[in-house]
């Protein structure tokens, strides 16, 4: 040891160091992928998730050590100036050693919860650390304290054995130091490229399974993370993954895949943004949006999912119920997006936290606002999660409805107070404001059903033990929405309101294809005093719920969304499902065709078979690939051009 760490000279410790990290790295990339053995094809995915993984984590170790090994290799002396630098070497040592440790244990629960190692995610949480601990310490124990005991021994043991890789070191000439600091830099550089083509590694550059949690095999945790947070400095565009078309076809495909209208595009500010005459006439109903957190249609039994929403099965009975609705992301602001601005999804980060757009964005708030709307958003927890409160505010939204407004709540979780008491809040506030004789628009966020799953006892009969387990906390959210329409069906407000009850999206987007299409299947239902029972078959998104409530509220207006008005027919050959997983983009028509577009990895089309959730390869035509391609692209560009703005 002593002839390597003397051949060595000062790069020693930057080379023991980078050694263990790789160690660390490669110890869970095993781990990870011996938990994950069903999903392996064969002897080919395994050489690349570990090759693969060998060069991300090499670029890894490059990024971490580069700036120590170029300044230690001329300030490491046995001077007062090399004492004092080898004192914040230790320190960077044990700092980069602490994080890989964190970042690796942190995986495993963040896979059971997504299916993917940590990433932008995992960033957005950490912003709202109130509510993400108390999550965490209610649900997550165990996995918090594997994270502390973890944490003190990685910092414990990375500080004593930084001081023995410090110790006894050769230094060498002053003539040899900028020669061995040029060495240093281009070693640590093309490491860090890991390429010598144009553009450096990225995730899409090891990338080789339709599977997006083999992909992330190939990843480590803490490149995944900071990747991630690189690429949430901007507002990523799906220009810069998606193939390129022009803006003029873009538009006019996206015009030709909207419903047919009786009047022209004759806005050049905003080139989608056509007359959309109501259906029902004035005079103006109420608007209520009952945002169901995490509620796949997996839950759903008239859905054909399990038996734990017997409320939305019989609302399914009694109003107008979808049978084929498909969430537009995986995130709850990704729901929002939908819902209330009729927005389609990209790759970048839903409107509702992008800076250009919290102000002077359309909303139907802000629409039915100048309509002589009360707007107002109620939601158990604290408004300012996410950014809703801000992007609400600054969209029309009026009165915010939010935790700290609730008197006396009866249960109280991690995230807020529980669905009963948002629905009470609701009932009151429905109540108050149709007394009022103003029209409102509420758009009302459940929580309930969210990890920790924390919910009153004595309230529902368990489907499973432990208590908290999502199945029992769907059953649980069902139940409180159940309690609230038997309630709102006794009140003077319900003749006059327009209903829908919509997730926001599925409980996890977990699965091995590049977009999990059951996984974006979800419950939607519009009811009310008004509204007669029918059954939906036909294949739709939610970014056709706005247009449609707008509609049966009777508002007709001018506005940019595209969604459908379904109170009007729509042709098969334009309904469709719009999904965006990541940076994957999902287009489902209604014969099953689908196409999936991804970073760098261009256009695959596939046919979807639902009674066995399977993807099979298939050519599909390429008037179809092209309106796919368009629309995964007219978010970006409406973003881009201020298609969606105001004024």
């Amino acid at each position: 040891m002593d002839r390597i760490r003397k051949l060595l000279g000062v790069t020693y410790p930057i080379i023991a160091s980078s050694l263990a990290v790789l160690a660390i790295f490669t110890l869970s990339r095993l781990a990870l992928s011996l938990w994950m053995y069903p999903r392996f094809h064969g002897l080919s995915d395994w050489v690349h998730v570990f090759v693969s993984g060998l060069r991300v984590d090499i670029a890894s170790i490059c990024f971490l050590f580069i700036l120590p090994a170029l300044l230690t290799t001329l300030l490491s002396s046995d001077t007062v100036v090399g004492r004092l630098w080898h004192i914040v070497l230790r320190l960077w040592i044990t700092a980069g050693l602490w994080f890989a440790v964190y970042m690796e244990v942190a995986t495993p629960p963040f896979v059971m919860e997504y299916d993917l190692r940590p990433n932008r995610l995992f960033i957005e949480y950490l912003i709202y650390p109130k509510e993400v601990f108390s999550m965490l310490w209610t649900g997550y124990k165990l996995e918090l304290f594997i994270g502390l005991v973890a944490s003190i021994f990685a910092v414990r043991f990375g500080w004593k054995w930084s001081k023995k890789l410090t110790q006894n070191l050769s230094f060498p000439k002053w003539y040899w130091r900028p020669v061995l600091a040029v060495l240093v830099v281009a070693i640590g550089f093309l490491g860090a490229r890991s390429t010598l083509g144009h553009r450096p590694l990225n995730p899409s550059m090891v990338a080789f399974s339709p599977d997006p949690m083999l992909n992330d095999l190939t990843l480590n945790s803490a490149y995944s993370v900071l990747y991630a947070a690189n690429q949430m400095g901007s507002d990523v565009s799906a220009f810069n993954y998606y193939p390129k078309m022009k803006k003029e076809e873009i538009i006019n495909i996206v015009r030709n895949s909207m419903q047919p209208t009786t009047t022209s595009f004759d806005d050049p500010k905003s080139p989608a943004s056509t007359y959309h005459e109501a259906t029902q006439k004035s005079p103006y109903k109420n608007i209520v949006i009952l945002l169901l957190e995490s509620h796949g249609a997996r839950y759903v039994k008239s859905l054909g999912g399990l038996p734990l929403s017997p409320s939305i099965d019989k609302l399914m009975d009694e109003g107008w119920g979808f049978t084929n609705m498909y969430a537009s992301g995986t995130r709850s602001v990704r729901g929002i997006e939908a819902v209330v601005t009729g927005f389609t999804p990209t790759p970048a980060r839903s409107v509702v936290k992008l800076a250009k757009s919290q102000n002077h964005f359309f909303t139907i708030a802000e629409l039915l606002k100048s309509y002589g709307y009360h707007t107002q958003f109620i939601y158990g927890g604290e408004s300012h999660f996410d950014n809703m409160k801000g992007f609400f505010l600054g969209n029309g939204f009026v009165d915010m409805q939010d935790f700290p407004t609730f008197d006396k709540p009866n249960f109280v979780g991690s995230w807020g107070a529980s669905d009963e008491d948002l629905y009470r809040k609701a009932d009151q506030q429905f109540t108050k404001l149709h007394q009022s004789g103003q029209p409102f628009f509420s758009l009302v966020f459940s929580s309930s059903n969210h990890t920790p799953f924390e919910f009153p006892d004595g309230r529902i009969k368990l489907y499973n033990q432990p208590k908290q387990t999502r199945e029992n906390a769907v059953k649980y959210a069902d139940f409180a929405l159940g309690e609230f329409v038997k309630k709102a069906k006794q009140s003077e407000y319900w003749k006059d309101t327009i209903f829908v009850a919509i997730a926001d999206h599925d409980s996890r987007s977990k699965g091995v294809l590049p977009v999990p299409i059951d996984h974006f299947h979800i419950p939607a239902v519009i009811f009310g005093g008004p509204v007669r029972h029918r059954q939906d078959n036909r294949l739709i998104s939610q970014i056709d719920i706005p247009p449609t409530l707008l509609s049966l509220a009777g508002i007709s207006s001018s506005d940019p969304m595209i969604g459908f008005d379904l109170t009007k027919p729509v042709p098969k050959s334009l309904q469709r499902a719009i999904m965006q997983r990541g940076e994957n983009f999902g287009w489902m028509n209604a014969d099953n065709d689908v196409v999936v577009i991804r970073p760098e990895q261009g256009i695959s089309t596939y046919h979807y078979n639902e009674d066995e959730n399977t993807l099979t390869d298939a050519k599909v035509p390429e008037g179809i690939v092209r309106k796919a391609n368009a629309n995964a692209l007219w978010g970006s560009l409406a973003f881009k051009e201020n298609y969606y703005r105001t004024q």
